[in-house]
């Protein structure tokens, strides 16, 4: 396939359009120190076989560290984002909240010993825009302050009412890559308003409100171009559940990514995330030839597709390298070789 030397379909199709994150479609969090360790060790395993991180994995310090042992707990997390451990550099931590007395001192010990190795920092609990950028801002100053040239990414969790409200305006914010659904917070914001069930694999998916909630984020972080980050199934033994929680998150609601909290997790979001095979069959052979055609309309099956109908082949296909689907090798080398 020649025509495979021609134009990059991100250059192509995307030209100096401000393109979005690229972010592996799973969020795995851990916060225990062997937990940490096994999820790292998990990664460099399943990435093994991909060639690249097939999920991220989240170092916790809001529900991982004890209360009074903030800081010892954010020298470990520096720590292991700086050992050998972390192979493909997709690594990042969430810290406590920004009205939490260790916020600032985390973001300054982890920039500082870390901050050219961390993937993203996940700040939870974001009350309103203003907050939202005033966190951004703490981050880029202690990168500034220790010298640290890498842009470490900012992801964001929507919890509360009012964030909600302004969640097109934070997802708007420059230095931001994601935003995830705090669910649970979310649900205990409504004062018993809304049964626990929401909480649940099943309520969260027909309440009214949560799934409002879920729409609104997920729409916001399209027009930001960003990533909508779906929240957890905290029924981390029932698979088939989770799957199809993964799924309809994925393919009904826009998510392009979702949190793990238990290894087992893990294999059943990428998979439900991952674009079936004759997907990306159909993607293969479109973009093929419209590299082919200098990116001009074709014709596939009867159809005809332009730029607009590239785009969405390309995120197809881009979906399937993330995920770790097999590409031909022609394809995955000339698209995929310098992801």
């Amino acid at each position: 396939m020649s025509t495979l030397t021609a134009i990059h379909p991100r250059q192509a199709l995307f030209g100096t359009e401000a393109s979005s994150p690229v972010l592996p479609v799973c969020d795995h969090y851990a916060g225990v120190e062997a937990r940490m360790r096994k999820s790292l060790a998990l990664q460099a395993e399943l990435g093994g076989k991909a060639g690249h991180a097939v999920f991220d994995v989240t170092l916790d310090l809001e529900d991982g560290a004890p209360v009074g042992g903030e800081h010892e707990q954010a020298l470990l997390v520096a720590e292991l984002v700086n050992s050998p451990a972390n192979v493909y550099g997709r690594v990042g931590v969430r810290v406590h909240d920004p009205r939490h007395e260790r916020f600032e001192d985390e973001i300054d010990t982890l920039i500082r010993l870390a901050g050219h190795r961390l993937a993203y920092l996940m700040v939870p609990k974001l009350g309103d825009a203003q907050e939202a950028r005033r966190a951004i801002e703490t981050i880029k100053a202690a990168r500034l302050q220790h010298g640290v040239g890498h842009i470490v990414p900012v992801h964001g969790l929507i919890e509360t009412h009012r964030a909600l409200q302004q969640v097109a305006e934070i997802a708007a914010l420059p230095g931001l890559e994601s935003l995830s659904f705090g669910l649970m917070d979310f649900v205990s914001e409504h004062r018993g308003a809304i049964s626990a069930s929401a909480m649940g694999v099943h309520g969260q998916f027909s309440h009214p409100l949560v799934l409002r909630a879920k729409l609104e984020i997920a729409a916001a972080c399209h027009a930001a171009r960003i990533t909508p980050s779906h929240c957890v199934v905290t029924e981390f033994k029932d698979s088939h559940a989770l799957a199809k929680a993964a799924e309809k998150a994925c393919r009904e609601l826009g998510y392009t990514r979702m949190w793990s909290i238990h290894p087992d997790q893990i294999p059943v979001i990428v998979d439900a995330f991952a674009p079936v095979v004759a997907e990306v069959d159909d993607a293969v052979e479109i973009l093929s030839a419209a590299q082919a055609a200098h990116w001009a309309p074709t014709s596939h099956r009867g159809v005809l597709h332009d730029r607009a109908s590239y785009r969405h082949y390309w995120y197809v296909l881009e979906r399937a390298w993330l995920t770790g689907q097999p590409l031909p090798a022609e394809i995955e080398a000339a698209f995929f070789q310098q992801a």
